[in-house]
Formats: structure tokens, C-alpha cells, sequence
């Protein structure tokens, strides 16, 4: 069936039934969008998504960038993008858009394949502070920028209060009476979401007269691998810790694993407090005690935005930073006498 078709039998111009399926209902009267509508339905009629997207200028489909992913790894490494597609995607379905996904290993290899494609917008999660202005510079459709700082006043962005979350983490492990602690994630770096949360770490202890010394922090990229090394790495160390703050929840199943092979129970021997609140915390064992940055949340506040921008070539730029909590299980316990 063809427009045509559809106009015959309402009995309206080709451009009423155009009107109708490319959403401009303003155009045309209740009544006659109704009957464009049954005999749509009737006749299971799909529009042509290619031929629509050229005369509307929109191919409804959004790109979800997601960087530093190397040759070998997939985004599926890290749970917690498993869980950000999943919630991006249902995102996209529920408002009539299509998710396109990409990985690399650099941004800039994105934005060739990002310039040859018609897409609506696009998310960026991740990408370092040297990299955006690239990026967005290069652009041609509007972009939101998840989990990345410095951006700029021209860059619209959404943030969870990592330095928030690194300050509860560690607030919540000497509440419990833990003064040996050690520091466990990725690269701190001069800027970026581990770096805000190593700050507010590093000033919760600060708080009670301890200082972070770099033999208290063990590298661990986000995967379950480097935790289980920085773990025993840890557990080996003779430092004496009764509790680790690891970065993220898959590092720290990691970590747990590592503890255990070197022969130490958690919590009865180390706490581990993790960061995420991924779905995986609450089955894990011990159920992970972790921060929650309420990843729906976020996603939904990013899309809001991306819509926005895309309704509105000029709406401001903006950057909205979300709370996060705490979320108490079984990985963290209290401890007594003096450890200092």
C-alpha cells in the first residue's frame, strides 16, 4: 500500500496522510487522523524508514558511543555497560528511537562512521576531558556526554556526585571503626570520574587524621580479572587492612575472589565496600555493600536532554549532577579496638 492508496481511501491529500504518519498532528483535524490511523492499522501499513528519514531529515536512531573498548574486549566485560545498553535501549524503544552501538579503542575513530550515518543524536559515556572538544566540534547532530568532566560551558552533560560517593564509601567503612584502609581502582588521573572519587576518599580520611599513601592504592582496571589480582596483591601487602574501597562492583567480585584464594574471609577478615549498585550486587557472596548511582535514573535524565536538544537545534547546554547513596549488605562490617 502507498500514501496514495491510504489518501483514496480517507478521502484526504497524500500530505494529510503524511502529516499523520510523520507525527505533525497539528496539521490535521482529530477526525481525519483517526480515520488515517484505522486504515493504517487495517491494512498493517509500515512506512519506509529510509524514504521518511529523507524527507523528514530524521532517521529516528540514536548512537551509543562507548570508548577505550580494546580489540579484544567487548563492552560485555564490564557489567555495568551491559546494564547501561540495556537501559539506554529500553529508553530509545519507549519514545519510537532505534539504538545504534559503537566501540573503539580511541574516540576519534568514532566520528567518521558518526558523520557518514543520519542519526538523530548521540550519547558519549566516558570519554576523557582532552577528547570532548574534539568531539564535540566535530559533531553533527546533538550529543549528551555521560560520566565526563570538563567539557565546558558549550557541552551538555550528566554526572552521578562521584566526589559524593567516594566521601560515603569511606565515611561509611570508618563510621564502623575501619582506620586501615586501602584504595582500589583504575588510573586516578588529574581529572575524571575515578579521580573525584579517590578525592572524596582521600578527604573522608583526611577527616580523622589518616593519610592516603600511594602504598594504599592498588591499581584495578574494571574488570573482574584485575580485581582478583589487586586482591591478593592486598591480601599479600602485610598492611594490615580490615577494608577496601574498590571503584566499581565487578572490580570488587574481583577483589573478594583474590581475598578468598589467599585465604581471607570477608567481612570477617576485610570489608569490601564496591561502587555501581549493579543488579549483580545483590546476588553476589557476600551481598555487595556498594554506592548506587542509580543508573535508570541517569539514563532517563540523559535522554530527557538528548530529546530536548534534538526538538530544540538551540536549547543551553547543560550539566546535571545526580545524587547517589549508599547501599548497605553483607561485604562491610564493623570492627573494634584500635587500629591505628
Amino acid at each position: 500500500m502507498t500514501l496514495k492508496q491510504i489518501a483514496e481511501q480517507a478521502g484526504v491529500s497524500v500530505a494529510s496522510v503524511s502529516n499523520v504518519i510523520n507525527g505533525n498532528f497539528h496539521k490535521v483535524s482529530a477526525e481525519t487522523r483517526r480515520k488515517i490511523e484505522a486504515i493504517i492499522e487495517e491494512n498493517n501499513y509500515r512506512p519506509n524508514a529510509l524514504a521518511r528519514s529523507l524527507v523528514t531529515q530524521e532517521s529516528r536512531i540514536v548512537m551509543l558511543v562507548i570508548p577505550h573498548v580494546a580489540p579484544e574486549e567487548t563492552f560485555e566485560s564490564n557489567p555495568y555497560y551491559s546494564e547501561l545498553v540495556s537501559q539506554v535501549e529500553r529508553l530509545l524503544r519507549g519514545r519510537g528511537y532505534c539504538l545504534m552501538l559503537q566501540c573503539a579503542e580511541h574516540c576519534a575513530d568514532i566520528l567518521p562512521t558518526l558523520s557518514s550515518w543520519n542519526v538523530d543524536g548521540a550519547l558519549f559515556v566516558g570519554v576523557w576531558k582532552e577528547e570532548i572538544q574534539e568531539i564535540q566540534s566535530s559533531l553533527r547532530c546533538p550529543a549528551v556526554f555521560l560520566d565526563s568532566y570538563g567539557g565546558g560551558s558549550d557541552v551538555t552533560a550528566v554526572l552521578s556526585d562521584d566526589y559524593r560517593g567516594g566521601y560515603l564509601a569511606a565515611r561509611h567503612l570508618l563510621n564502623l571503626g575501619h582506620r586501615k584502609i586501602a584504595f582500589a581502582g583504575p588510573v586516578i588521573g588529574e581529572s575524571g570520574v575515578i579521580y573525584e572519587r579517590f578525592c572524596g576518599f582521600r578527604d573522608a580520611l583526611s577527616e580523622y587524621g589518616i593519610e592516603v599513601r600511594d602504598k594504599d592504592i592498588f591499581r584495578a582496571d574494571s574488570v573482574k580479572n584485575k580485581g582478583v589480582v589487586a586482591g591478593q596483591d592486598i591480601a599479600l601487602s602485610k598492611n594490615g587492612y580490615t577494608a577496601v574501597c574498590v571503584m566499581s562492583d565487578v572490580t570488587a567480585f574481583g577483589v573478594i575472589e583474590g581475598l578468598r584464594q589467599c585465604g581471607l574471609k570477608v567481612p570477617g577478615d576485610v570489608s569490601v565496600m564496591g561502587y555501581d549498585n549493579l543488579r549483580l550486587s545483590a546476588f553476589s557472596t557476600p551481598k555487595l555493600t556498594t554506592i548506587s548511582q542509580d543508573l535508570p535514573f541517569k539514563i532517563r535524565t540523559a535522554g530527557e536532554l538528548l530529546f530536548e536538544r534534538i526538538r530544540n537545534k538551540e536549547s543551553l547546554p547543560v550539566c546535571e549532577r545526580l545524587p547517589v547513596k549508599l547501599v548497605e549488605r553483607e561485604s562491610v562490617r564493623a570492627v573494634r579496638g584500635d587500629q591505628e
